[in-house]
């Protein structure tokens, strides 16, 4: 006999070893699946004990020593506490919501509570209510949790699953405010109204004709319908069903004329099938169709077609078609033949037929069973026998606990007989909307709660909607309840994604806080009407696992330290780091109506935060807490309506930062835009972290902020070294979008305040403070740089700024700026750079002014007014006067490449520009700030750079960093001067003779090379400089000085142009210690320095190199005193010399670089190159100012060391707009004794000289930029009554540009005179020589100019083509 051995035991002959194979496979499939079930399910245990606690407020519940417990039924108690292996699962097999209730639920030591799975996600309806008062009397009040909370502690697990939903997506069709106003239609018919019902409905969702066609007992009804259809225009809506019956007497006619509608059924239709169709005249592919097979008297049946049209003006409706054989049911009345007595309640079909005859029908549709107390079978937690529709209903004794069933008794549904029945519908969806969206939106179901974010620049524009049954819906879309009242973006904008995002706030998971009707005791009343006491989730140290997701939190958090909604403390690393597996994730939750932010990682690392939604919290919702939080991830997170909180002083408004006088030095002023002010959505205080795809839709303050702790605060105290978060890398930015928040879509920038307040620093703990980002590799300043990326970020309606980023290698790449207040502000290290050699810049990206999102007007909206480009109403960002700008410069150097600049449009009254610069700026800007590549969309060329002039907004223009504004436009792109500098106009410092003037741009196109000098002076620091370049002596340059008044120091940041003489002047005693830092000079660059000193005065003079770094400074040199000028060209770099003119009081240097630059350094690759002085000053100087003794002994001719580049052909430019250079000159010449008079007039390179004595006229096309006259008028005409020269100037057209010269002297007091105010002129005063570049037409431009003088006049600038009259505000 042959053995074969197996797993489970040997067998005999092949038949029973084939068979007990395939048992053995069976059962040991079973053995290891059953496991694997009961793990994916958790309620699926069987080592679990149904619990039914019931409701007691006083029970304090705790489940340890292995308890096992399977909660299927709502509860209340007092507390839960899981612990010593104890597990509480919620079971998802009950028909009836759970609910439970209690003051708190502590999870530690073993303990597990399990709501779902990952692989077996929760299904029913579960909520845990957390409540209690703050004021009351309790002993429990836990030490660490507080109360109303859920706490996670050491060895705790808590696993909550929810039903998967789209947590949030974005409309994919723009959503109007308001809609139809008119009602629907509707049509029903049944018996009596045979045959197929047509209705004939136009666009707009009116029906304009309908008939009947009885085709079940006519023929020529047939032949009717067929020439009725095609009677139809094009382009109509056609509407289609069968009411009882319609296919008997069908003929071709019809069947042909529904086949060319589109249908594919009507061929084919049966004896009272139910069918449905709906197309548009002329578009088959557009039809749909439902048809189904009639079912006689057993059941219902129905064919349904559903389809949404959108009206011309842009509403939707949506046109129904029901053709159905209806069976209407109805519940048996409650049968019980038998009771629990005996072997158990045996209630089998058979036997109840036989005891209630004709109660029961043939077939039932469905069963109800319930205990004869009414509850229902489901929730007794008995096990049944049968529970079968077939069978009936069985209770054994033997199977339940306590040997006994319960008494239960049966009902049944059964149908009627069945009707017909057909329904037309027209929704117009009067108090509906039908939102379109960008994903599948089928998870979410009728009565869920949704909102649709602003897309303007108030965040209050977000609007609430409950979802409706919408059979007619496709997969992307839902019908809601209500109309909007807003404007909300479903589409691109001007190349921005503008899409509004739509988030759903319904889980079928919920926990919350049970609040109070107002506010009560210490809790914020001050501030708050409302409860602020909510419920709140803690995970603290040691928790064995936690994951969160498909959950809905509302009423959760407090205001109180330390009680969030989601608050991870002091956790360390929660990911594969720290051991857990799989890692520690918050998934799909969505959290509002919250009372102190969203979700908090406070001392935790590694944390998946993922499809979250914030919605309606109180201070920083997206929460890093003291600065050591790394590697954490916020992935496609979505945060909105974020307002003020107490916590901190960033949480706080300016009500509260005034209020609030916890944690002050007394004598504190609070200056809340300083100190407070910075609520926003993601608070990141660590750089090491990853927002990738997630959005902040609104904050009262700023979207995302990068906040910078020196050192770790709190619990984190020594986490890690000084300074290490400032040098740290940006984690991955990638595809992140703000819009309508108040104060900034993004800010990089700030630090807090580390130390308590104190009598130096009375601010509170973490007040806002300076600080500077430099990061670099491992976060350590001696190694390379490592540039933080921003990679296609979005930024649109934010009220100031789309993103303010101060610090270094600050780059950004592929994004998007529409309608901002300022587009970017790309910000640098400060007055001496902590992190020489970096720079931020921007490439690849698009600005957009003012888009076609006009927004909605509103009563309340206090900043409505006329568009820049077509003057149409829109909502603005701060007031109607406020000077938008695409990119704002400030400090340096920045690099701006490859970007597109789309509809900035200046208005008469609003100085609207492309590229702009900080206003009311005191600090340096670099010269090294430079424009590449650079296109411009529905952008006047007026309306491309400004430089600012005092008035609103713009203050004085008299601070240092107001009067240094510099720009290189490396390509021309910008100016249409490739390689040149634009300059302030008035900036003589860095003007030359070929210099032309932007009178729209206030500003200047200069050529030459560039660089800084950095002047700190000490005792005295008050003083106010006046620095002159000996190329032009009367164009003196004031400077206040870039620090406080009450600085110990003072520092003047002037930008100057290389291998030019300079002389410096104060408005008091001259300084004591002055010391000149060399500022983007590269090596050999050089300048020549006249300082002004009393006669008396002497000085020691070193140079040396500052080396940032370190700190340390070496002594490269000295100066010494020589009697002879010319000996400062012949020092070197430990040997210079000095040379102090007595006579004027100036003290002359030659102050030149010895060490090469790196890139964008600022200084040299060993440090910064210095020149320190020390004046013994004799005590009874006064004003130190040699003005008028150095000149004209100093003075320079002006000449051009780098000539000025050709300006692009026209044929190059991208524009159709574009400048014509016009250059008037009228001047005397020498030779020996001969002198002469010479003028001419040059457009574009093209000079037309004068030929005699007198008026010359160039009159060019405001249009085209074209010269199209040129005459001459005599000296000797003009003497006269110049008849011919009004009659000239009255022929010229409209919009044309007049250059006038004169040749030789013009004469005074004649009328001809008036013809130049013809042309613009105001306050005429002549002199021996005169040009005058002015206009004919109904404005006057800005750069209508008229130069006179003795011996030169002369005008240089560029004119915009073609010229357009800005409009008015």
């Amino acid at each position: 006999m042959t053995q074969h051995s197996m797993g489970c035991g040997s067998r005999r002959n092949a038949r029973m070893i084939m068979r007990m194979d395939l048992l053995w496979n069976i059962g040991c499939l079973l053995t290891l699946n059953l496991p694997m079930l009961s793990a994916a399910c958790p309620d699926q245990d069987p080592d679990l004990h149904m619990w039914h606690p019931g409701h007691n407020k006083e029970h304090r519940v705790t489940i340890g020593r292995n308890q096992k417990l399977l909660l299927s039924s709502s509860v209340t108690v007092h507390s839960i506490h899981i612990f010593d292996g104890g597990k509480l699962v919620i079971s998802d097999g009950a028909k009836d919501p759970i609910v439970l209730r209690t003051r708190n639920i502590l999870i530690e030591e073993g303990g597990e509570l399990h709501v779902g799975s990952e692989d077996c996600p929760f299904q029913r309806d579960f909520t845990i209510i957390l409540y209690g008062r703050s004021d009351e009397e309790t002993e429990n009040i836990h030490s660490y949790f507080g109360l109303k909370y859920i706490g996670v502690s050491r060895g705790g697990t808590m696993e909550i699953h929810g039903a998967p939903k789209m947590s949030w997506t974005f409309l994919n069709h723009t959503l109007y405010p308001g809609g139809m106003a008119e009602d629907g239609y509707f049509f029903e018919r049944s018996w009596g109204h045979r045959g197929i019902i047509v209705h004939v409905i136009n666009q707009f969702g009116d029906v304009v004709h309908s008939d009947r066609f009885d085709t079940y007992k006519r023929k020529d009804e047939s032949k009717r319908l067929a020439e009725y259809l095609d009677r139809v225009e094009k382009g109509m809506i056609i509407s289609v069903a069968v009411n009882d019956e319609g296919s008997a007497k069908l003929d071709d006619f019809a069947r042909n004329a529904l086949s060319n509608l589109g249908s594919k059924y009507f061929r084919r239709l049966g004896f009272r099938h139910p069918w449905s169709f709906i197309a548009v005249k002329g578009s088959p592919e557009s039809s749909a169709e439902d048809h189904v097979v009639y079912q006689g008297a057993r059941g219902s049946a129905a064919a349904k077609v559903f389809k949404l049209f959108q009206s011309p003006v842009g509403d939707h409706f949506t046109v129904g078609s029901i053709s159905e054989w209806i069976q209407d049911v109805e519940w048996t009345d409650w049968l019980n033949r038998d009771d629990e007595r005996g072997t158990g309640d045996w209630e089998k079909l058979t036997d109840m037929r036989a005891a209630f005859p004709e109660k029961i029908c043939a077939s039932p549709i469905d069963m109800q069973v319930a205990t004869v107390d009414g509850i229902p079978a489901s929730l007794t937690a008995q096990v049944f026998h049968k529970h079968d529709l077939d069978y009936g209903f069985v209770c054994r004794n033997k199977d339940q606990v306590n040997g006994i069933c319960h008494n239960y008794k049966v009902r049944f549904l059964c149908g009627k007989p069945v009707r017909p029945k057909v329904t037309v519908t027209i929704d117009t969806h009067v108090n509906s909307s039908i939102l379109e969206l960008v994903h599948d939106a089928r998870t979410w179901k009728a009565g869920d709660v949704i909102f649709v974010a602003s897309t303007d620049y108030s965040m209050h524009q977000t609007e609430e909607f409950q979802l409706l049954r919408c059979p007619e819906c496709k997969a992307n879309q839902v019908k809601v309840q209500g109309k909007a009242k807003y404007l909300h973006m479903g589409k691109e904008v001007d190349g921005v994604d503008m899409r509004a995002e739509v988030g759903l706030l319904s889980r079928n998971i919920i926990i919350m806080g049970e609040m109070e009707a107002e506010c009560y005791g210490n809790n914020a009343c001050t501030f708050f009407e409302f409860d602020t006491v909510g419920g709140h989730i803690k995970m603290g140290v040691g928790f064995k696992a936690v994951h969160i997701e498909g959950v809905e939190l509302k009423h959760m958090g407090q205001q109180s330290m330390g009680h969030y909604p989601i608050h991870f403390h002091m956790t360390g690393d929660v990911d594969e780091k720290g051991g857990y597996s799989p890692p520690t994730y918050v998934k799909g939750v969505s959290i509002h109506d919250s009372f102190s932010r969203c979700v908090t990682i406070h001392g935790s690392n590694g944390l998946l935060v993922k499809d979250v939604i914030g919605y309606k919290t109180l201070g920083h919702c997206f929460f890093t807490e003291d600065g050591p939080e790394e590697r954490n991830t916020f992935d496609h997170c979505l945060g909105l309506l974020v307002k003020a909180g107490t916590l901190l002083p960033s949480d706080r408004n300016s009500k509260m930062c005034r209020t609030i006088k916890d944690g002050v030095y007394p004598g504190y002023i609070p200056r809340p835009q300083q100190d407070c002010n910075a609520v926003s959505t993601f608070w990141i205080a660590n750089p090491n972290n990853n927002l990738i795809h997630c959005a902040a839709a609104g904050s009262e303050e700023t979207g995302f902020w990068f906040i910078f702790h020196h050192v770790p605060t709190g619990p984190s105290e020594g986490m890690y070294s000084p300074g290490y978060s400032e040098h740290m890398p940006l984690g991955k930015f990638i595809n992140n979008r703000a819009h309508s928040n108040h104060r900034a879509g993004m800010i990089i920038d700030n630090g807090v305040k580390t130390t308590e307040a104190n009598a130096k620093d009375k601010r509170p703990f973490l007040s806002l403070i300076g600080a500077r980002y430099s990061p670099h590799d491992g976060a350590d300043p001696y190694k390379p740089r490592e540039p933080a990326l921003i990679k296609n970020y979005i930024a649109y309606k934010n009220q100031d700024h789309g993103a303010w980023l101060r610090g270094g290698d600050v780059w950004l790449e592929n994004c998007q700026f529409s309608d901002n207040g300022i587009g970017l502000t790309l910000a640098s290290g400060g007055t001496f750079p902590d992190d020489d050699g970096a720079k931020q810049e921007v490439k690849n990206s698009l600005f957009v002014g003012e888009s076609e999102n006009r927004g909605t007007e509103m009563a309340d909206n206090p900043f409505w007014g006329p568009g820049g480009l077509d003057h149409s109403g829109r909502t603005l960002p701060r007031g109607v006067t406020f000077p938008l700008r695409g990119i704002q410069i400030y400090d340096g150097p920045v690099n701006v490449e490859n970007c597109t600049f789309s509809k900035f449009a200046a208005l008469d009254g609003r100085h609207t520009s492309a590229i702009g610069f900080r206003f009311n700026n005191s600090w340096q800007t670099c010269p090294n700030n430079n424009m590449t590549n650079i296109t411009f969309q529905d952008v006047p060329i007026t309306s491309r750079v400004f430089f600012g002039e005092p008035g609103p907004w713009f203050y004085h223009m008299d601070l240092d960093g107001d009067k240094t504004a510099i720009l290189h436009d490396v390509d021309g792109s910008v100016s249409e001067y490739p390689g040149t500098y634009i300059v302030r106009h008035d900036n003589w410092l860095l003007r030359h003779p070929d210099c032309i003037d932007v009178p729209d741009w206030r500003s200047a196109i200069c050529s030459g090379h560039y660089a800084q000098v950095y002047v700190q002076v000490r005792n005295p620091s008050t003083l106010k400089m006046k620095i002159i370049k000996d190329d032009y002596p009367d164009k003196p340059f004031f400077l206040k000085g870039a620090l406080g008044r009450h600085s110990h120091y003072q520092q003047y940041q002037p930008v100057v142009m290389l291998e030019k003489g300079y002389t410096v002047h104060w408005d008091g005693p001259a300084p004591q210690e002055l010391t000149i830092w060399l500022i983007n000079f590269n090596q050999n660059d050089w300048i020549q320095v006249g300082l002004c000193y009393p006669r008396g005065s002497s000085f020691s003079i070193i140079s040396d190199i500052h080396n940032r770094l370190s700190k340390r400074t070496f002594k490269t040199g000295t100066f010494v005193r020589t009697g002879k000028m010319n000996n400062l060209d012949h020092g070197h770099l430990k040997r210079n010399y000095y040379f102090f003119d007595e006579d004027t009081g100036l003290l002359f240097l030659k102050v030149k670089a010895h060490k090469k630059r790196d890139g964008f350094a600022f200084c040299s690759l060993q440090g910064c190159e210095r020149i320190k002085i020390k004046a013994s000053i004799p005590d009874t100087s006064r004003v130190s100012d040699c003005v008028l003794q150095a000149y004209p002994k100093y003075s320079q001719m002006p000449i051009v060391d780098v000539p000025m580049p050709k300006k692009l052909p026209t044929a190059q430019l991208s524009n159709n707009d574009h400048f014509i250079e016009v250059k008037l000159e009228s001047y005397k010449t020498r030779f020996f004794h001969i002198k002469e008079d010479l003028a001419y007039s040059e457009v574009d390179g093209k000079k037309y000289f004068h030929s005699i004595d007198g008026m010359q006229i160039i009159v060019i096309d405001g249009k085209s930029g074209k010269v199209v006259d040129n005459r001459s008028f005599r000296r000797a005409i003009l003497q006269g009554i110049p008849i011919h020269v009004e009659n000239y100037v009255a022929n010229i057209k409209n919009n044309s540009v007049a250059l006038v010269t004169c040749k030789g002297r013009p004469t005074s007091g004649r009328p001809w005179i008036k013809v130049l105010a013809q042309l613009g002129a105001t306050d005429i005063k002549l002199n021996d020589k005169l040009v005058f570049v002015g206009y004919k037409g109904n404005f006057k431009p800005e750069w209508v100019k008229l130069a006179a003088g003795k011996d030169t006049a002369k005008v240089h600038e560029v004119l915009p083509i073609p010229i357009t009259r800005k409009l008015k505000l």
